[in-house]
């Protein structure tokens, strides 16, 4: 890139009246005040010329300025006067600072209306049979459920519900079978119930799982007691041909282990 000159340089014509070095504000020039400071042109009758420095009342600005930054730099920015958890507080007639809840005050989340979902019962305080409405019972549900009773439930009960679990077989006293008469007719809502309050030596689980972990558990539950009670003529077609032919194969290679046998004999 070129840079194209139009004409010849002027050079610039020195200054015919410079500033003096040094002046207090306010003051008048020194010479009078017809003569300018350091050799300078001199100024016209009645007129001043400016000074360059701050002057004795500018630093006591300055030095005012920075004592008021001063003083508002203090220790309360760092600890501020407030009351901290559970700390005494003289202004409060029994002395404390944390101060009680009002009466009926709910947690955002907590508020509990829905009694089949919080407490697994309906409005008469029966146990229901039913999941609630914001439980969706799906293949993930089942899945979500069988984890946590791996979890938290198999060292009891044993991963098929027999009360088998490791714990028991090393003198931990045994809990009923899940698929037992009594508990093949209890509804959801009592399995619900146990889980989250204990029953017997069962400690309450409300702190591990959360409220939809425990429906997930109970739902998982419920396909665990028909996975050891179910009928051969209450699974699908297609499940029972399935055992129809795991059936066959296992007689037809007996039969030809035992026809071995007799060859051999």
């Amino acid at each position: 890139m070129s840079i194209r000159r139009r004409g010849p340089l002027t050079p610039l014509a020195p200054l015919s009246n410079p500033l003096p070095s040094t002046r207090e504000r306010g003051g008048r020039v020194s010479g009078g005040p017809s003569q300018g400071a350091g050799g300078g042109a001199p100024l016209p009758e009645g007129r001043e010329r400016v000074g360059v420095g701050i002057g004795v009342r500018g630093r006591a600005v300055v030095c005012l300025v920075l004592a008021l930054f001063a003083v508002g730099c203090r220790q309360d920015m760092h600890d501020q006067p407030k009351i901290e958890p559970l700390e005494p507080n003289a202004f409060f007639a029994d002395g404390m600072g944390a101060r009680p809840l009002p009466a009926g005050t709910v947690a955002r989340g907590q508020l509990r209306d829905d009694v089949h979902l919080w407490e697994g019962k309906d409005a008469a305080g029966e146990f229901v049979d039913t999941l609630p409405a914001s439980i969706e019972l799906s293949r993930e549900l089942l899945e979500h459920g069988r984890e946590r009773f791996e979890i938290f439930c198999s060292v009891c009960h044993d991963s098929t519900g027999s009360g088998r679990g490791m714990i028991v077989r090393r003198g931990f006293k045994q809990p009923q079978p899940l698929y037992q008469e009594r508990l093949l007719a209890m509804p959801l809502g009592y399995f619900y119930d146990v889980v989250t309050n204990g029953y017997g030596l069962m400690s309450s689980y409300s702190k591990q799982l959360s409220i939809d972990d425990r429906w997930a558990v109970v739902a998982y539950l419920r396909a665990l007691q028909l996975s050891q009670t179910a009928r051969l003529e209450e699974l699908p077609g297609a499940l029972q041909d399935d055992f129809h032919a795991a059936l066959e194969a296992e007689d037809a290679g007996h039969d030809g282990g035992d026809h071995q046998e007799g060859h051999h004999g």
